[in-house]
């Protein structure tokens, strides 16, 4: 059964209907450029509403480590995702699960970025864009995300109750990630479009 992570949340009663709904993961955005962005307060509050057995995700583009040690000892959070041009050292160091995020364009080597972090938890393939990290709503080709690597793939870009049942036929990712395709508005979540992407994903 494919995995469903929503990104993006600033609410915690949304998050925990979301989680509710089936959700397997809740991704949190700990960046300021992000119209999605958390303080910590705001995220404190979310992951103590969330129901046992879902996956705490903290998202972060090019951070300082020590902004990341901070949101750590504050905020108890199961998976790191780098979203930005970590190296691996700058994702290893604190020793937590971690997803790294790789924009896709069609000179993305793909494999190479597999082997190069190999102690990832799984690749996050989004659309390449070159004005922001993510949250784009933009799908990127699909073939792209289409490689045999070692590591589960998560597939990001646009993906939508429309589109999802198709994106998942043809990458068979290990999960799929949404963000602008389940909202109302920018870090709002319809609980109604989560169910609609989570039934899609299990016809």
């Amino acid at each position: 059964m494919t995995k469903i992570k929503i990104c993006g949340f600033t609410n915690a009663d949304n998050a925990r209907e979301a989680a509710l709904a089936g959700v397997d993961a809740i991704g949190l955005v700990f960046y300021e450029k992000s119209p999605r962005n958390v303080d910590i307060n705001s995220a404190r509050e979310i992951v103590a509403a969330l129901p046992p057995f879902v996956n705490r995700v903290g998202l972060f583009v090019n951070a300082n480590p020590s902004f990341i040690d901070e949101v750590l000892c504050e905020v108890p959070l199961d998976t790191l995702q780098f979203h930005g041009d970590e190296g691996v050292i700058d994702c290893t160091q604190y020793q937590m699960p971690f997803i790294k995020s790789v924009r896709v364009s069609l000179d993305t080597n793909v494999t190479q970025i597999a082997d190069d972090f190999s102690q990832a938890s799984a690749l996050l393939l989004d659309s390449y864009n070159s004005h922001t990290y993510g949250g784009t709503g933009e799908v990127f080709d699909w073939s792209l995300a289409c490689v045999e690597i070692e590591l589960p793939i998560i597939l990001a870009g646009g993906l939508n109750s429309d589109n999802v049942a198709k994106a998942i036929k043809q990458v068979r990712p290990y999960a799929v990630d949404a963000s602008s395709g389940v909202e109302s508005e920018p870090g709002v979540k319809d609980v109604d479009k989560i169910r609609a992407f989570i039934k899609q994903i299990h016809s």
